[in-house]
């Protein structure tokens, strides 16, 4: 069954000066504020485009490679992935590094660095992604 997600944002003012807010619409669990310095910028307490591209990266990530383990009969412990999604102001983004640790029993670290890497393309934000370099680092804890 497919299914639509919806978010929606709000935007007051110019780029540089202005400000917003990003909602979660259909689960309503959140509402974010946005500003341009977050996003050209290190900061906290508001978002920008790129983290909750990042976010939702590394939900996906996870996901995907939790799915394809519990179907090769080796359900994981434990994935923990991190994505850092870069930004350039004037070029855009400019790529996806995950980070995944994954505690799996019945896997050899090879086996398991397998089904890392399929993950990294069998997931339905990296295909979104495509267009941008994704790179992955994998660590094994048997």
């Amino acid at each position: 069954m497919a299914t639509q997600s919806t978010a929606q944002a709000h935007w007051e003012g110019s780029l540089i000066e202005g400000a917003g807010s990003v909602e979660l619409v259909t689960s309503g669990v959140a509402q974010f504020d946005l500003k341009w310095a977050k996003r050209a910028e290190a900061g906290t307490g508001t978002t920008n485009p790129e983290e909750l591209i990042a976010a939702a990266h590394a939900a996906c990530y996870s996901m995907a490679l939790s799915h394809a383990l519990a179907g090769n009969g080796t359900p994981a412990e434990s994935v923990d992935t991190k994505a850092v999604v870069g930004f350039q102001p004037g070029v855009g983004i400019t790529g996806s590094d995950l980070t995944v640790v994954a505690k799996v029993p019945g896997l050899t670290e090879d086996e398991f660095l397998k089904f890392a890497e399929g993950a990294k393309t069998g997931c339905p934000v990296s295909a979104a992604l495509a267009s941008i370099p994704i790179t992955l680092s994998a660590t094994f804890v048997s």
